[in-house]
């Protein structure tokens, strides 16, 4: 496997005037992207951001139901990009209403324009309260010219098992797009990645949506930076971080990931994480206090 050469979007929530304006944004961004990457990944519903110039009101269940029409349209615009700027795309997520089902689904993309979806598995509050977005499939992996990869889209960040059934399928990069309103929420997601690197002794890249929007009801106000975490161990940064972005600006933030580290560590690592993980999970006993002799 090859190193790779990563970029990670903070992307600015703006008003925008049409959908046209839209996917000339998008193309712009992946054009600044491609100059500096060969993978490139943006946030959790960032394509929420065309609610508005579609019309819909300010309000949650109308700006879903209005970019859920569009979502075909709008896979479409970020085909034409990847393939236009021939890059690697992972464009965050969008919402995908099928059979009266709306799932929260990512799609990987291809410099051909082919592409794999990884949905959500675990849903906020939000999702399954406001929006009623169910669970989609399970885990996957994708093949890619640098190995495996994984994508676990926000919440499900913070669910070990689900990171660690992607890297016992041989992903060595997690690829988490996020959307989270307050630092609360972004902190739960950026030491959640933290953790399933150091456990797992993988790279996770996380990619948040930033910047105050007040036309819109599902991206109102949107807080955090791109990073990418390591294992804290040798061959590392002493606290895990690789590189991590400005706090709520609107930038890309570029890495060079070497998965041959990974298995320098795994194997003559101050510590075995990846090796040393209990599988299957031991019994957990119900112990209460007892007298000592």
């Amino acid at each position: 496997m090859s190193e790779l050469r990563l970029g990670l979007l903070q992307y600015p929530v703006e008003p925008l005037a049409s959908f046209e304006a839209f996917a000339a944004k998008l193309d712009r961004l992946i054009a600044e992207g491609a100059r500096g990457a060969e993978l490139l990944v943006m946030p959790e519903y960032a394509c929420m951001e065309v609610a508005a110039p579609l019309g819909a009101p300010t309000d949650p269940a109308a700006e879903l139901d209005a970019v859920c029409a569009r979502a075909a349209d709008v896979l479409q615009v970020m085909r034409a990009a990847a393939r236009r700027h021939q890059v690697w795309l992972l464009p965050g997520s969008l919402p995908w209403r099928e059979q009266g089902r709306v799932r929260n689904r990512a799609p990987l993309i291809a410099p051909d324009g082919r592409v794999a979806f990884q949905d959500k598995r675990v849903m906020t509050r939000f999702e399954a309260e406001a929006w009623g977005v169910g669970a989609g499939d399970p885990p996957a992996v994708f093949e890619t010219p640098w190995g495996r990869i994984g994508i676990a889209i926000c919440y499900d960040l913070e669910f070990p098992s689900l990171v660690r059934a992607q890297v016992e399928a041989g992903a060595w990069l997690i690829l988490a797009p996020t959307c989270t309103d307050t630092l609360h929420g972004f902190n739960r997601v950026r030491l959640s990645a933290r953790a399933r690197a150091l456990e797992n002794q993988c790279f996770v890249a996380i990619a948040p949506t930033v910047g105050v929007a007040p036309h819109l009801a599902t991206l109102d106000v949107n807080r955090g930076f791109a990073a990418v975490y390591g294992p804290v161990d040798r061959g590392f940064p002493e606290d895990g971080v690789i590189i991590e972005g400005e706090p709520d600006a609107g930038q890309f933030v570029f890495a060079t990931l070497d998965p041959a580290r990974l298995e320098a560590v795994r194997t003559d690592g101050g510590v075995r994480n990846h090796r040393d993980w209990p599988a299957p999970p031991p019994p957990c006993p119900l112990l209460t206090p007892r007298e000592m002799p």
